[in-house]
């Protein structure tokens, strides 16, 4: 407090030793310091100077003092510090006199040169000695040293610590959960059926929130030997493990089952099951009825439309054609919401028969929403004209009330709503009609808003008689190309086949015991990919899955590969052999890094009758889902067995098999090259 007053009223301190001079404010900073040197000088004796370090009367308290006085307290001091040396002298005997005389030598200079130590100790420098500095300095770093290694213990530490905790994370936690889900997604489920040859009801979602889809599909179970009495009901599979989720029993055959639709009451997807003459809407997770529509001779698929009454739910359309007229096809619009029909049936004079094309739905470039559908042929009808035929009103929604110039101008006349897309010349009936979009297929007609709309908005194929067409496209309306083939019982499948970036089409077609098959090129329908096999007596729509690669791969079903020479040609296809010998049918998958080589994944003599494929995105991986017609032992009737494979677990269990010419560059390749490749392939969404 002296010394702050002191220094504020600009009192100059006592700067010499002068006997009788006595400064009350410069005696009380004395003191005041000297506190302060004593807390912080005072170490403990080690041989050092007393007063310099460790001496309790310093130079700063007798600062103020005559030099006589100052004698007399050393007198006594010295009478106390050879108290202390005696004992000094017991503890360390091996210190010797002229020691202790040398440091009471010190210690009596440093009380005599007290006042020069404080005056550079004031100034900033060290105290007598360099005691007084050597102890702050020595703190001082002894601080800064404790600091910076607790730095760096904290920058060692700490990544350590992050480094083992996500070693740990990925070599323990995320293989067992992948190797676990790896493991039970492969399974086998037998179901009472009549089997057979026809295709049963298949459809793939995912209802139980397990990120992976399940299976559905529509039995047709005997009660009895003689197959007098049947009983229909839809089943959902898990996807995990083949546990029957739920089963309801129908009262008519289930020829189609759609999933995906969305309702703002029902968390859970919805799933309709379509019947010859009536559609349940059922919840997706637990099979409970939503609503039912009763509609005769319904023949196709539902299509999912935009909101045609306002009500913020998209609606319905199905095909009809009536048993006693066969040329009175009809378009029946639902409800999405309720399942009530809207208004009456909108039917059209079909001239032509053969087989059922669509309905679809189709956007045009000018926002406007047409359906494509027709008997043999290709139509089109405006879904503005079809909703106001049906009920006598314009839709609610004013997007669906335009209408696009250019399609309109391709109408016959003004009395006409019927445009005129593909009409047949001879025998060349329309057999197909799809749009050019990856991964759609039979089983893949989900009613959800995104399948959907990739759908409508796509170049769409047409397949008739021998010929492949490009015939409608959205840059430019109509613009075609055509590739002469023999006719084609099964449907197109699209896939990346070469780099371009546009979709490719793999087509089969067999006559006289040997199927073909081929790939065209979707931008010029030039060919890019053919071979042939054996017949297997079956139509299995192929699957086009993505890769890694960013092209597709090809899963399809056939027998041996018939090689290029006639002889081997002759002998495979004898009918004798095929008497003899059961015929095994194999699965194979194509990809396109090397298409003289195929990776035989599967052999069965079971008849396969239809399948699909689904993703599993944390497995990189993708499931093959086979429902295959086999006669079990013991006379039981024939029954329907669902199959679940791990793609890439049956790549790692596969054999190449060389194709065409695939023999001459077999030299070419690195060994193993082919086997390495496949086992790192992995699979993605489309």
């Amino acid at each position: 407090m002296a010394a702050a007053l002191s220094r504020a009223l600009k009192l100059p301190g006592k700067k010499g030793s002068e006997l009788g001079e006595y400064d009350p404010l410069t005696q009380a900073d004395s003191d005041d310091e000297s506190e302060e040197d004593d807390l912080v000088l005072n170490y403990p004796r080690n041989g050092l100077g007393r007063d310099s370090c460790l001496g309790t009367g310093s130079s700063k308290l007798r600062g103020g003092r005559s030099g006589r006085l100052v004698g007399a307290e050393d007198g006594v001091q010295d009478e106390d510090e050879d108290e202390e040396e005696d004992e000094w002298r017991e503890r360390l005997p091996s210190k010797s006199r002229q020691d202790r005389n040398d440091m009471k030598g010190v210690q009596y200079w440093s009380h005599r040169d007290s006042d020069g130590e404080r005056k550079r100790e004031d100034r900033g420098g060290p105290g007598a000695m360099g005691g007084a500095g050597l102890g702050l300095h020595s703190s001082d770093e002894q601080k800064r040293l404790r600091v910076k290694n607790a730095i760096r213990s904290a920058f060692f530490l700490v990544p350590l610590v992050c480094a083992t905790v996500v070693v740990l994370l990925c070599a323990f936690l995320i293989p067992c959960q992948k190797g676990d889900l790896e493991k039970r997604l492969q399974w086998e489920k037998a179901l009472g059926g009549t089997g057979g040859v026809t295709p049963p009801a298949l459809a793939l979602w995912d209802v139980d929130g397990d990120s992976v889809e399940d299976v559905f599909l529509g039995v047709t179970e005997s009660t009895n030997e003689t197959h007098t009495t049947q009983i229909y009901s839809a089943v959902a599979l898990s996807a995990v493990s083949g546990k029957v989720l739920w089963k309801n029993v129908m009262s008519e055959a289930v020829m189609y089952i759609q999933c995906g639709l969305q309702y703002s009451t029902v968390p859970s997807p919805v799933c309709l099951l379509i019947c010859k003459s009536y559609i349940m809407a059922v919840n997706g997770t637990t099979g409970n009825k939503l609503w039912s529509s009763s509609i005769k001779s319904i023949e196709s698929q539902a299509v999912l439309l935009p909101d045609l009454q306002g009500d913020s739910h998209p609606d319905l359309l199905v095909a009809t054609l009536p048993a006693d007229d066969k040329f009175d096809l009809s378009l029946t619009l639902i409800s999405g919401e309720t399942g009530a029909l809207l208004g009456r049936a909108v039917p059209f004079n079909v001239t032509a028969q053969g087989t059922l094309i669509g309905p679809w739905l189709y956007e045009t470039q000018q926002g406007v929403y047409y359906i494509l559908f027709g008997l043999g042929n290709v139509k089109a009808v405006s879904l503005r004209d079809i909703y106001f035929q049906a009920t006598g009103k314009l839709p609610e929604t004013q997007a669906l009330r335009k209408k696009d110039s250019g399609w309109e101008g391709m109408k016959k006349d003004n009395f006409s709503s019927i445009i005129q897309i593909y009409s047949p010349r001879d025998h060349d009936q329309a057999r197909f009609l799809l749009p050019l979009v990856a991964g759609f297929g039979r089983n893949h007609n989900n009613l959800d808003t995104a399948s959907n709309l990739n759908s409508t908005r796509s170049d769409w194929v047409l397949v008739y008689g021998g010929s492949v067409q490009l015939l409608l496209r959205q840059k430019n309306l109509r613009k075609k190309w055509t590739y002469k083939t023999a006719s084609s019982q099964s449907q197109p499948v699209a896939g990346h086949f070469n780099s371009d970036g546009i979709l490719d089409l793999f087509i089969q077609h067999s006559s006289n015991g040997v199927m073909k098959t081929l790939i065209i090129d979707g931008a010029n329908g030039t060919r890019l990919w053919a071979a042939e096999f054996v017949c297997p007596h079956l139509r299995i729509e192929t699957s086009a899955i993505s890769t890694s690669t960013g092209q597709s791969a090809f899963l399809f079903w056939a027998s041996d590969p018939i090689k290029a020479q006639k002889n081997v040609t002759k002998t495979t296809v004898s009918p004798g052999v095929a008497v003899a010998e059961p015929l095994i049918r194999k699965l194979y998958l194509l990809h396109p890094t090397y298409p003289t080589v195929l990776l035989e994944l599967a052999s069965t003599t079971d008849t396969a009758v239809t399948s699909a494929v689904r993703y599993q995105d944390h497995q990189k991986d993708a499931s093959y889902i086979t429902v295959s017609s086999s006669t079990m032992p013991n006379s039981v009737p024939s029954t329907y067995i669902v199959k679940c494979v791990s793609l890439r677990a049956a790549i790692t269990k596969g054999q190449t098999v060389w194709i065409g010419d695939g023999s001459k560059t077999a030299g070419a390749l690195k060994p193993g090259e082919v086997s390495k490749f496949f086992r790192h392939l992995t699979f993605r969404h489309q």
